[in-house]
């Protein structure tokens, strides 16, 4: 059944819409994860004696060992944003005889095969054959080894249990922050020792393996419990359940003011108000706002572009990235209509144009820092409005990833693909570029000006550069449909 599951797997990962994109951008991947081994492997070749060059009067594999607490912590915090548990396609194979368990054992069963699990033992392997070489037991160096191994399980499996408890809470991130700041400052005020005591209990199992059967029981623990989170979701009406709560309906009536456009105005409006994933787009114009106080007291070169760019495009950067993906729940519904897909796009448009203006006029108070950041900002939203909506909606027309709205928002990738990495160069990184060149070679009004300049010229080639884009979107339809209707 192993088996089986296995080649199911493979083959929707081959036959996925997205697949090009999803192969290239895993191909990056392994780039980075090939360079993290190197530093892991690096860190455990030089641990011993850099240790006993810190800690000459230590032992370094009791030094060693006091770290540990702190590995574990950020070994968590970081498996939390970054690490998912890969679930497959279930919903098919709950309409044919095979239980339940071989499916929820096959989940979690891949899980312990993630390379965050991985990862640590290439610093591990070579301090263990260090420490082996400068005559310590070889027997204590191979249970402390283990001993490390399953710690990093018990991590794995402790993720998606603070994951579980998180995707209940509006602020998904807080549980995580309460649990790993609730150790941190227990260990950081000397309340109560932990690295020391976990130090001790690691150094008692690896001269004593006896005692290895404490995390081993953790383990089971978690795993079981686990189990059991997964099993109770798992039945084909599942996702047919619907949490029944008051809906307050919010006044629309001033987007009619927009004529055709404002049916798609308030679809969006009441995606953005009423779902988790996208609201995040909302709640970070107050992080994008307040971004000019780390950059502006001491501005260097080309960051006054990208602070203007960033705090007036906060929103049309994270909105707009997932264009038409927002949608993709009901796209196929959405196309099926009687609608003119301009009138959809324009939607779209707008919405991103009034957040550059409003995302401006809130950013006035920063003239406090000078005039040159109320001109740099002016340029930068003219320049937003002008080139960069449109290089947004293009981007969007190659957007093959559905999104579940209902998903926590933060750090979640889900959705996110080869065009979301590729589309901020031309939004961040091309206006920082001429705006620092043309700084360099005359002067800052030359290089405000250019930037209003290619602004001014994208408004005035609006409708030719809307009917381009439009037409991509058109070619791109059916591709589409095909792809939002695929759940990997």
């Amino acid at each position: 059944m192993i088996t089986h599951f296995l080649n199911l797997e493979w083959k929707q990962f081959t036959r996925s819409a997205s697949f090009g994109k999803s192969l290239g951008l895993k191909i990056l991947m392994g780039f980075f994860a090939l360079y993290f081994i190197i530093i892991f492997l690096a860190l455990g070749v030089g641990m011993f004696p850099m240790l006993k060059k810190i800690f000459p009067e230590s032992d370094p594999f009791v030094m060693f060992n006091s770290f540990i607490f702190y590995w574990i912590l950020g070994d968590l915090v970081i498996r939390f944003f970054f690490q998912k548990l890969p679930v497959m396609s279930v919903k098919p194979l709950l309409t044919l005889p095979i239980k339940r368990k071989k499916v929820v054992n096959f989940v979690l069963g891949k899980s312990a095969l993630s390379f965050f699990n991985f990862l640590p033992l290439f610093a591990i392997v070579p301090f263990g054959v260090t420490l082996i070489s400068k005559e310590y037991n070889v027997s204590m160096v191979l249970v402390w080894m283990l001993t490390i191994v399953i710690f990093t399980l018990i991590n794995n499996y402790l993720n998606f249990i603070i994951e579980s408890l998180s995707s209940k809470t509006e602020l998904s991130f807080l549980p995580i922050i309460l649990i790993a700041g609730g150790l941190f400052a227990l260990n950081h005020f000397g309340i109560i020792n932990i690295s020391e005591l976990l130090a001790a209990g690691i150094q008692s199992i690896a001269n004593n393996p006896l005692f290895l059967i404490i995390p081993i029981l953790i383990l089971v623990g978690l795993y079981l419990f686990n189990f059991k989170i997964l099993r109770d979701k798992l039945f084909l009406d599942s996702s047919l359940k619907t949490k029944t709560q008051e809906v307050y309906a919010s006044n629309l009536e001033w987007t009619k003011k927009f004529g055709d456009i404002a049916p798609f105005m308030q679809l969006d409006l009441k995606l953005l108000w009423r779902n988790k994933r996208p609201k995040s787009s909302v709640w970070m114009l107050f992080l994008g706002l307040s971004y000019g106080v780390f950059i502006y007291p001491n501005p260097l070169g080309a960051m006054y572009a990208f602070g203007g760019i960033i705090i007036t495009g906060i929103f049309l950067i994270n909105f707009g990235q997932f264009i038409p993906a927002w949608d993709s729940g009901y796209y196929k519904m959405l196309m099926s209509q009687n609608i003119r897909y301009k009138q959809y796009l324009k939607s779209k448009y707008t919405l991103m144009t009034l957040s550059v203006i409003i995302l401006f006029v809130l950013s006035i108070p920063y003239v406090y820092f000078g005039w040159k950041i109320l001109l740099a900002h002016f340029a930068a939203a003219i320049y937003n409005i002008g080139v960069n909506t449109y290089v947004i909606l293009l981007g969007g027309s190659f957007n093959r990833k559905k999104i579940d709205l209902n998903q926590r928002a933060a750090f979640n990738f889900q959705g996110t693909g080869a065009v979301q990495w590729i589309i901020g160069l031309p939004l961040i990184v091309l206006p920082m570029g001429i705006f620092g060149i043309a700084k360099w070679l005359f002067s800052f009004e030359i290089g405000i000006s250019v930037l209003i300049f290619l602004g001014v010229l994208g408004i005035i080639l609006h409708e030719k550069l809307m009917k381009f884009i439009t037409n991509k979107y058109l070619n791109s339809k059916y591709k589409m449909i095909a792809a939002f209707d695929q759940d990997n």
